[in-house]
């Protein structure tokens, strides 16, 4: 059995972890869990930290659960936040949950039916059922206020951060402890992960079962990721960075890990892949070695990539990536699909051109530099074609006078002009 803490220290991954944790691991096969919030359909790259302490808890041996908080998703968890979230109808809960799984399923094993196959359970399951006088009587009597007063997510919002606390979220540690102590009892969990952020709502779950049952509990917790910037790690101008392919594409997804930083670079290769370290440094010397071949990147987005969508979706994206730097072929450019395609030249120059006319044909002169005026002139256009510096959807223009006809149309409505190596014209036929 492969040492977690271990495996977790040299990725830069452990940021706490209770006494004993690692001793437990090393005694038996132990079950831990860890909470996501189900306030989407889809899991984002913020959470595929936490995936990945699982695949690795999976990997060495141990048994997995997500607990998807179903119950804790209609209160909002104060830990890190100013203000309280929206609150979700069960309906809405149960279809995302039904979606985390399908998603978490391509990323951890929950069917082969070994006996550390992950398991999913939702805390509405088990809460729902619990009546305020039974749980302020059986629980709500075994951690005092103070206790409670003394977590740091409570005391940073009674010095005056946003508008205060309401009860609600006030009693979230007590539901997470609850969670623990439910699943300590029932699936012999002994031991809770998540972001460092969570260290308070976890310790007060471990306490609960030393004061309920006399027995001992664990916590590892990770270090919360940022860029090295600074700046919070998976947002991006448009939002989140999604694992759905219907909120982000493979190619934006991909484009996300290829264009990180050096230095995030050197700590992402690390945290988001399963690479075994003797390869994670052998990379990272040949990245020190030539940086401006950015190997890391190239290596981290294939990981991730591949690992979240698929190796076709992944070399989908390469070739997506190569046509707008100028390698790409004629080929790959025909068969990328209308989304990636618009994706890619996202921001180029645009114009439209009436498909009608390309029934009958129009020469390239015509066509783009009077109907569509990529080309100041027919002059400057024929003098560039002569000089080979022109490009039709990825094949050279050998002839000014080439007729274009709707064959040229990539996935029936667009067209791509290239001007030399780096000018790249979107034509719509409309």
């Amino acid at each position: 059995m492969a040492n977690f803490i271990e495996e977790l220290k040299w990725r830069g991954m452990l940021h706490d972890i209770m006494p004993g944790t690692e001793e437990q691991l090393e005694k038996e096969m132990t079950t831990a869990y860890v909470g996501i919030d189900p306030t989407a359909d889809s899991l984002h790259i913020g959470h595929l930290v936490s995936v990945m302490i699982l695949k690795h808890f999976q990997a060495c041996g141990h048994k997995p659960i997500v607990l998807v908080g179903g119950a804790t998703g209609m209160i909002g968890d104060p830990s890190g936040k100013s203000l309280e979230r929206n609150l979700l109808d069960e309906k809405t809960l149960r279809h995302n949950q039904e979606a985390l799984k399908k998603q978490l399923s391509r990323l951890i094993d929950f069917n082969s039916g070994a006996e550390n196959s992950a398991e999913m359970v939702n805390n509405y399951d088990w809460m729902k059922e619990q009546s305020f006088l039974g749980f302020i009587r059986d629980i709500g009597k075994l951690i005092t206020v103070n206790y409670m007063m003394a977590k740091d997510s409570v005391k940073k919002r009674f010095s005056g951060e946003g508008d205060g606390m309401s009860f609600t979220e006030f009693t979230y540690q007590l539901v997470q402890g609850f969670d623990f102590l439910t699943l300590f009892e029932t699936k012999n969990c002994k031991m809770q992960m998540g972001g460092s952020d969570q260290w308070g709502n976890i310790t007060t779950g471990t306490e609960l079962i030393r004061r309920k049952t006399g027995k001992e509990a664990f916590a590892v917790t990770c270090p919360l990721i940022k860029k090295a910037d600074g700046t919070k790690f998976g947002k991006t101008e448009s939002g989140n960075v999604w694992l759905d392919a219907r909120y982000t594409s493979p190619y934006k997804f991909y484009q996300f890990w290829l264009n990180v930083s050096d230095e995030d670079a050197h700590r992402y290769i690390r945290i988001f892949t399963m690479l075994d370290r003797a390869t994670i440094e052998s990379l990272t010397a040949e990245h020190d070695a030539a940086p401006h071949l950015r190997i890391l990147q190239k290596k981290l987005a294939e990981e991730v990539t591949c690992m979240v969508h698929s190796r076709e979706e992944y070399e989908k994206a390469v070739d997506a990536s190569a046509i707008l730097f100028g390698a790409g072929t004629a080929e790959a450019l025909k068969n990328m699909d209308e989304d990636t395609l618009l994706q890619v030249f996202e921001g180029v120059p645009q114009f439209e051109v009436a498909k009608d006319e390309l029934k009958e044909g129009v020469p390239f002169s015509e066509l783009f530099a009077v109907r569509a005026k990529v080309f100041a002139s027919k002059g400057e256009l024929r003098r560039l074609v002569q000089g080979g510096g022109i490009a039709l959807n990825k094949e050279k223009i050998t002839d000014a006078e080439t007729v274009v006809t709707e064959d040229a149309l990539i996935a029936g409505k667009y067209m791509l002009v290239q001007k030399g190596k780096k000018n790249y014209f979107f034509i719509k036929a409309i």
